[in-house]
C-alpha cells in the first residue's frame, strides 16, 4: 500500500458523459453568451459616461480593505498615456549606463586625438623610441655602406 493510504486510480471503472447531457450543457452555454453580448452592447453606452473613479470603487475589495479606507503611499498607480500626449521629438533621458558609455567613448576619442598630435606621455615616449630606432638604422646603413666601399676598394687593388 502506498504512503498516505491512497489507492491508485488505474483499477477504477471509466465514467462516460451522456451525449444528451453534453448537448444540453452546450445549449445553455450558448444562451448565456448571447445574453451577455446583448447586455454588453447596452451597457457600453453608459460606460462611456462613467468615470474611472466609479470603476475603482466597483472593484471587489477583499479582507480588511473592504471595511477600512486605506491608501498605500508607496503604491504607484498605472497612468495610461494617450498617443496624442506622447512627444516623440522630446529628448529622451539617458540611463546612467548609457551616459557613462557615451562619456567613456568621448574621452577615448579625445585621448586618441591628443595621441596623434603627440601631446600625450605615451605618444612622446613612442616618438622618442622611434627616433632612437631611426638613428640606429641610419648608423647601421652608414656602416654597411662603408664596409661595402672598403670591400670594393680592396677588390679593385687586388685586380690591379
Amino acid at each position: 500500500m502506498p504512503r498516505g493510504g491512497k489507492k491508485g486510480h488505474k483499477g477504477r471503472g471509466k465514467q462516460f458523459s451522456n451525449p444528451e447531457e453534453i448537448d444540453r450543457q452546450m445549449k445553455a452555454q450558448r444562451e448565456l453568451e448571447e445574453n451577455a453580448g446583448v447586455e454588453k452592447e447596452s451597457s457600453a453606452e453608459s460606460e462611456e459616461e462613467s468615470s474611472s473613479d466609479e470603476e475603482s470603487e466597483s472593484r471587489r475589495r477583499s479582507g480588511v480593505e473592504g471595511l477600512i479606507e486605506i491608501e498605500n503611499p508607496n503604491r504607484v498607480s498605472q497612468k495610461s498615456k494617450k498617443v496624442a500626449d506622447i512627444d516623440v521629438a522630446a529628448p529622451r533621458e539617458l540611463s546612467r549606463r548609457e551616459r557613462e558609455e557615451i562619456e567613456k567613448q568621448k574621452s577615448k576619442e579625445r585621448y586618441m586625438k591628443l595621441h596623434l598630435e603627440g601631446k600625450t606621455d605615451q605618444a612622446k615616449a613612442d616618438l622618442a623610441r622611434l627616433a632612437i630606432i631611426k638613428k640606429q638604422r641610419e648608423d647601421a646603413a652608414k656602416k654597411r655602406d662603408d664596409l661595402r666601399k672598403e670591400k670594393e676598394a680592396e677588390e679593385a687593388k687586388a685586380k690591379r
